[in-house]
């Protein structure tokens, strides 16, 4: 029975810092596409979307930044 709680507290454990380490990584990607918006709020939805659409297109959180800047860059154009 020792073992049990043992394996089962474990998996809790290891479970739980995977999930924060995703949720933190997800509030790093939306901090960095608002932090490029600045405070025009059809800039902030624009750069929301475009943040989606990164992650639809599996972009690599390496090249995130410099995506996320060429498509903050093409908003007044559109």
């Amino acid at each position: 029975m020792d073992y049990f709680i043992i394996v089962v507290t474990t998996a809790v454990g290891l479970y739980f810092h995977w999930w924060l380490y995703v949720r933190i990584k997800r509030w790093m990607d939306r901090d960095l596409a608002l932090s490029l918006a600045g405070k025009d709020e059809g800039k902030r939805a624009f750069m929301l979307e475009q943040l989606a659409n990164a992650q639809m297109q599996k972009i690599k959180r390496r090249d995130l930044p410099k995506w996320l800047e060429a498509a903050a860059a093409g908003y007044p154009a559109r």
